[in-house]
């Protein structure tokens, strides 16, 4: 019996002997450590900035021409404008006479309204709304 009482006690001690080593280490080592600041050229001032860097609004507008100038000119013919909405122009289009009407649309319209009224009873609920939402194409799948 003594030996069983013993042996209850030594393992006792060195769980606490582990969970004091743990704690101890806990406090004195931090799991990220702190970032240096960056040194600001010729200075020696540090420039701390919390927030990533953005593209400057330059390269933006630079991505942005790229996107419309096809034939990579340098300039942006009014066809070159206009051909990032041909698609969606020529499926409104029915017809194809090059002209959008009021009939056109509405047909494309209540077609949405009557795909996204799933229980056909003349009113969209919040969901259903939801659905009538256009999605964007991905441009990664990072």
């Amino acid at each position: 019996m003594v030996r069983y009482l013993a042996g209850v006690a030594s393992a006792l001690l060195l769980v606490a002997a582990g969970f004091l080593i743990w704690t101890s280490r806990a406090e004195h080592e931090s799991a990220i450590p702190e970032p240096k600041p960056a040194r600001l050229a010729g200075t020696g001032k540090a420039a701390v900035s919390l927030e990533p860097p953005a593209a400057p609004e330059e390269v933006r507008e630079k991505r942005r021409f790229a996107r419309y100038d096809d034939n990579e000119d340098g300039s942006i013919t009014r066809t070159e404008m206009l051909e990032t909405r041909r698609k969606a122009f020529q499926k409104l289009d029915v017809n194809g006479d090059g002209r959008l009407s009021f009939e056109e649309w509405t047909v494309a319209t209540g077609e949405r309204f009557d795909t996204a009224d799933k229980d056909r009873n003349g009113t969209l609920t919040a969901a259903e709304f939801a659905t009538t939402k256009r999605e964007t194409k991905k441009k990664c799948d990072c």
